[in-house]
């Protein structure tokens, strides 16, 4: 894939992202992308839901794989804006996507190189492919802006 259509997946994240935001949820956003086609898009709710696991990547899976029949994600992508916790990495890694897109990377809770790389955990039986940085400063805005207005 092209830089050009990871930025446009991430734009459609970020969007999910703002949906979040609105709803005075952590604003982070998921699409998971097949064949060129977004199949499935969700965003944070674990405020609403009072669900500790209701992180977008995973609400997302959950959508992708009732829409492709499957539990193994196979040839789809994930595109989200924050760096995967460790919950979201092992459900990616579970979920056999091919690979995972990320903008901002996550210092304290980061599963993709930042705390702990879990995808390079070669005892894994998947390893999805890993690009960071997509849109990483407006991906990192939104959540600067979503923790500063907490904290007013």
């Amino acid at each position: 894939m092209q830089e050009k259509d990871h930025e446009f997946f991430m734009r459609e994240a970020l969007k999910e992202a703002r949906k979040a935001f609105e709803q005075d949820e952590v604003p982070v956003g998921a699409v998971i992308a097949y064949e060129g086609s977004i199949i499935a898009r969700a965003h944070n709710l674990r405020e609403r839901s009072q669900d500790a696991t209701a992180h977008a990547e995973v609400l997302a899976i959950k959508a992708a794989c009732e829409a492709m029949g499957t539990w193994r994600l196979t040839g789809c992508s994930l595109y989200v804006t924050l760096e995967p916790c460790p919950m979201c990495a092992g459900a990616i890694i579970l979920a056999r996507l091919d690979r995972v897109v990320f903008g901002a990377p996550d210092p304290k809770a980061g599963a993709a190189g930042s705390v702990v790389d879990l995808f390079k955990v070669e005892r894994f039986n998947h390893h999805p492919e890993v690009v960071s940085g997509v849109l990483a400063e407006e991906c990192g805005i939104l959540l600067k802006d979503f923790f500063r207005q907490k904290r007013l």
